[in-house]
């Protein structure tokens, strides 16, 4: 059974007391509330999330006008974006581009909208996304690019089965995303901080609750699938059976396993600080380094070892 260590359920009060906020936008960040996905404008989750963010501020929608799901973090740079205005199922204005989840952010807080951005919720995306998948996954990316923007990013995904029959409910993950939203807004997040949210396939009334986590280990299963076309050239396919993960405590996998919503704050920083000592004592090439790596490594206070 899931029983993470106390201090470790969601509560006010998360943003770092030793880092710093994101200024002004905290006390003003209901204003405006961005809402994309990677599943594509018409997806049915985004069109959920809406209606909950509703409630919190003012919403404005920029989603890809079609699924990029698997794209990771693109900018594009070598052709224009376009942009055009759709409605929602529901009759909401909202505006799909061509471009990727990524694009979107960058689009909407480099002035598309006139109305400054406060915040980005991106989601709800279709399948979770623990460990590694936040790499792969435009979903998480689009609220990597909203950090980068230096605005609060957030990525809602919901846990789906492999076997289920007919459409999904989004409600439950929309409404702990609405929650944890509100935390956002009435607390903060500290510089270059998002959270990746993951919504177990429950009612609400069977969702445990809400914990903070780390990344735990997910397990993939591809495979290279080699075929020919009809004028004898190969072509490929990666494919395989869906991905696992490793249900070790205090994970995202392990809380989604044991029906709790996970929350796990993600930094763009990947440094691997740990390695640095072992790889200071590496013989580096003095002549095209001008100096080893450990005395240029005193000079930057950044580095630890810890």
């Amino acid at each position: 059974m899931y029983d993470p260590k106390p201090g470790h359920h969601l509560r006010c009060g998360y943003a770092s007391k030793t880092q710093p906020i994101y200024g002004s936008r905290q006390i003003r960040m209901t204003k405006h509330i961005l809402v994309t996905n990677d599943d594509g404008v018409m997806a049915p989750g985004l069109l959920e999330l809406v209606s909950e963010m509703r409630k919190l501020g003012k919403v404005s929608v920029l989603a890809p006008d079609r699924n990029w799901s698997g794209g990771g973090h693109v900018k594009t740079l070598d052709r224009a974006l376009r942009v055009k205005e759709v409605r929602l199922a529901d009759g909401t204005q909202a505006f799909a581009s061509d471009g990727a989840p990524s694009d979107c952010v960058a689009l909407a807080t480099l002035g598309y909208f006139k109305e400054p951005i406060d915040i980005v919720v991106s989601g709800i995306n279709i399948g979770a996304n623990l460990g590694h998948d936040v790499t792969y996954s435009g979903t998480v990316t689009a609220a990597m690019e909203a950090v980068i923007a230096g605005i609060p990013g957030v990525a809602v995904s919901l846990e789906t089965m492999d076997n289920h029959i007919g459409e999904l409910d989004y409600g439950p993950a929309a409404r702990a995303a609405s929650k944890i939203v509100h935390q956002v807004i009435q607390n903060g997040l500290a510089h270059e901080i998002l959270l990746n949210i993951n919504v177990p396939f429950l009612t609400d009334k069977k969702i445990r609750g809400i914990v903070l986590t780390r990344q735990g280990l997910r397990v993939y299963h591809s495979r290279l699938d080699e075929r020919t076309d009809p004028r004898g050239k190969p072509y490929y396919w990666i494919g395989g059976d869906a991905p696992t993960g490793v249900p070790e405590r205090g994970t995202d996998v392990d809380a989604l396993a044991e029906g709790f919503v996970s929350v796990t704050p993600l930094q763009l920083d990947l440094t691997a600080y740990r390695a640095i000592t072992d790889l200071n004592t590496w013989l580096w090439d003095e002549s095209s380094l001008g100096t080893t790596l450990l005395e240029s490594s005193e000079k930057f206070s950044f580095f630890r070892s810890d």
